[in-house]
């Protein structure tokens, strides 16, 4: 008989008491991501930043920077990020609609925001927590051109249907059709969009077939 485990209150009390520290003790975002702008080292981690993150930790901004900067911290307002206006033609964005900002950052530049996100012009119903808020690469749309900029017409993607087969697999296929007897002349070609089922008879059959038809 297995022994019944007894419930040690104390015990667990005090392993709620360290996870509790523990939590509070961790390091903070403005701790975490805090950099030195001459050397490019963080100092939480003592590790450099790539060279090519250089230029744009000197130009660019890290979302709370341009947030902290905004009535309400930016709630409402349109940010997007560099990557995505080099990247892509349709409109990515975020509509940012909570914020939680650090308060022991020196500036206000640390925290967390959620919003919903237009990605490639789709945009998501529920709100999401914007990640890579410390990145160095958000800029903020101006309020008199986000009409302009949620503006996007959808271009016609042309979807492939079938393709050939591969050239041992037609070369089987065309001696097939020889040794039947049939004189379809017909390039075969694979249907991307049928769905084709192999049952447990097709492949006892395909054993007993001897031979090949190449």
């Amino acid at each position: 008989m297995a022994r019944k485990k007894l419930h040690r209150p104390i015990a667990a009390m005090a392993k709620k008491i360290r996870e509790y520290r523990a939590l509070k003790n961790r390091p903070r975002d403005s701790q975490r991501f805090a950099l030195d702008y001459e050397t490019m080292i963080r100092p939480f981690t003592n590790k450099r930043l790539p060279v090519l993150a250089w230029e744009d930790v000197r130009n660019e901004n890290r979302l709370f920077t341009l947030l902290c900067q905004l009535r309400l911290f930016g709630i409402g307002r349109m940010v997007t990020r560099k990557s995505w206006l080099w990247q892509y033609d349709e409109p990515c964005y975020w509509v940012v609609t909570k914020v939680r900002v650090d308060y022991t950052a020196e500036t206000l530049d640390h925290g967390k925001a959620w919003g919903y996100l237009t990605f490639r012009g789709k945009t998501y119903n529920e709100v999401k927590e914007i990640d890579k808020v410390m990145y160095h690469d958000w800029r903020m749309v101006p309020k008199h051109e986000e009409e302009a900029f949620k503006k996007f017409t959808p271009v016609s993607v042309e979807t492939i249907q079938c393709v050939p087969y591969p050239p041992l697999l037609r070369a089987m296929i065309l001696a097939q059709r020889q040794k039947e007897g049939k004189l379809n002349t017909e390039e075969p070609l694979i249907d991307l969009e049928k769905i084709i089922s192999f049952t447990k008879d097709y492949f006892q059959n395909q054993k007993k077939a001897k031979g090949t038809p190449v």
